[in-house]
């Protein structure tokens, strides 16, 4: 086999959870090789780049190796090199550091009370610098 359509390949090597969502990025423009916008029939072979944006990261995965069925992801890592650069990689991070979720209240339970809001606020002092 030296071709495979772009869908099925993103979908068998687990860049996407379903085929479909992989067909729908393709329709959307989310995915490139080599640098073009592909549709979902278009054909990879080994060592074209494909370009990937999914959740607002951009990922770009080299093709090592072309399967059509899906496989356990040990055997997956095997089919692409990964090529996305370290601050695309790092954007996560950089997104999620110092955000932490807000307070949850009991249901019921109100506002909290001055007391109560003081000392929230100094334990929440203690961890923040």
């Amino acid at each position: 086999m030296d071709k495979l359509r772009v869908d099925k390949w993103l979908w068998s090597v687990r860049i996407f959870k379903t085929r479909t969502l992989a067909t729908n990025n393709c329709k959307k423009g989310n995915i490139k090789i080599n640098g073009e916008k592909a549709k979902a029939s278009a054909n990879i072979s080994v060592g074209d780049e494909i370009g990937v944006h999914k959740n607002g990261f951009n990922l770009v995965f080299k093709v090592q190796k072309l399967i059509a069925k899906r496989v356990g992801a040990p055997l997956a890592v095997e089919c692409y090199e990964d090529h996305t650069s370290e601050e695309e990689l790092n954007k996560f991070n950089d997104w999620f550091i110092g955000k932490a979720r807000p307070e949850i209240r009991e249901k019921g339970a109100g506002r909290p009370t001055k007391k109560e809001r003081r000392t929230l606020e100094d334990f929440k002092d203690g961890f923040i610098d």
